[in-house]
């Protein structure tokens, strides 16, 4: 083994046997090691990712949060997916401590200390913001993996915690651009240090950097694009719906329903077919309910344009992938 593994070995903790396979890859002397897409908009697939892109992804996050060999960083999080291999290649770059732990929806098993950053996915929030003495020792959380509810962003945005939504991919070595949540973001993506943004003709968005070797990556992420800094995010351009000609985003509906559907119920805006509009949106919940006509009447009432409202509810099985996204069903 590579002195320089023995090295980083004695600054990580609790290390799992995902993480050690991963730190064998990292010094194996290829130039890239191998990751796996999520599967939400597909099935899973390997992607060789470039060890200096790597190190370009950790130097901006420890750039952004001031990582360094005094920090300390925890990851509740399998290092079999892109977010607790970055948390590694962070630790490495900055000499920073770091506790792993076995992923489960209640983290922080012990008490670590202060915690200068933590990488969770939306479930585990929960339980630190439950639990005062966990909260009282982190100063940032970086949450990824899936979509933040609108009403776990709340109790978040109430805990005065330094908490950040994540926007990135597998492709781009984790996140490329972080949202703050607080009373004042407004849904606002801001780019890391390395990392400038555009769109196309299509108002998807492009990811640009100097430093890394994608250089210049296209998505198909719907954005309204501020500057070449900051973004909102809209939805994904293979989700969208073409109503009677109007374009209708289902991830937007999804934040307006937030508010009605029963807590604890799953759900999701798919694309349906339907007589008179050609597509319209279908709400798919993952649990039946005793009135499936008002539930759909109280659904249709909410929302902003009529264009907007789901015609029908179907009740299934929902999916998830490994870090907690829902699969969804594009047409049903």
């Amino acid at each position: 083994m590579d002195f320089r593994c023995n090295k980083i070995l004695d600054r990580i903790y609790n290390l799992t046997a995902e993480a050690d396979k991963f730190i064998d890859e990292w010094f194996d002397g290829t130039p890239y090691i191998t990751a796996h897409t999520s599967g939400s908009t597909g099935r899973p697939k390997a992607v060789k990712l470039l060890k200096s892109d790597m190190l370009a992804s950790a130097a901006s996050t420890n750039r952004y949060f001031n990582i360094t060999e005094k920090s300390t960083l925890l990851c509740p999080l399998s290092a079999d997916y892109i977010a607790g291999k970055m948390m590694i290649v962070r630790a490495i770059a900055s000499g920073a401590r770091l506790y792993m732990e076995i992923p489960g929806n209640a983290p922080v098993h012990y008490d670590y200390g202060n915690i200068d950053l933590i990488a969770v996915v939306p479930s585990q929030v929960p339980h630190l913001l439950d639990d005062k003495s966990i909260l009282a020792r982190l100063n940032y959380v970086l949450i990824g993996g899936a979509s933040v509810p609108n009403d776990l962003a709340e109790r978040i945005i109430d805990s005065d915690v330094n908490a950040f939504v994540s926007y990135g991919m597998t492709e781009t070595c984790s996140h490329v651009a972080l949202q703050k949540l607080d009373k004042c973001n407004n849904g606002v993506y801001e780019a890391m240090p390395d990392i400038f943004f555009s769109k196309n003709e299509t108002d998807c968005l492009i990811v640009n950097s100097t430093k890394r070797s994608f250089e210049k990556l296209q998505t198909n992420d719907i954005v309204n694009l501020i500057d070449e800094r900051h973004f909102i995010w809209i939805g994904r351009f293979d989700n969208v719906i073409n109503s009677g000609g109007i374009k209708v985003f289902p991830e937007e509906i999804e934040q307006q329903l937030s508010s009605v559907i029963p807590d604890n119920m799953e759900y999701y805006i798919a694309r349906g077919s339907d007589e008179k509009w050609g597509e319209a949106p279908v709400l798919v919940i993952s649990d039946a309910v005793s009135d499936t006509a008002q539930l759909l009447e109280v659904v249709r009432n909410s929302v902003k344009s009529k264009a907007e409202r789901p015609v029908r509810i179907i009740v299934e099985n929902i999916e998830h992938t490994a870090s907690g996204k829902i699969i969804r069903r594009h047409f049903v």
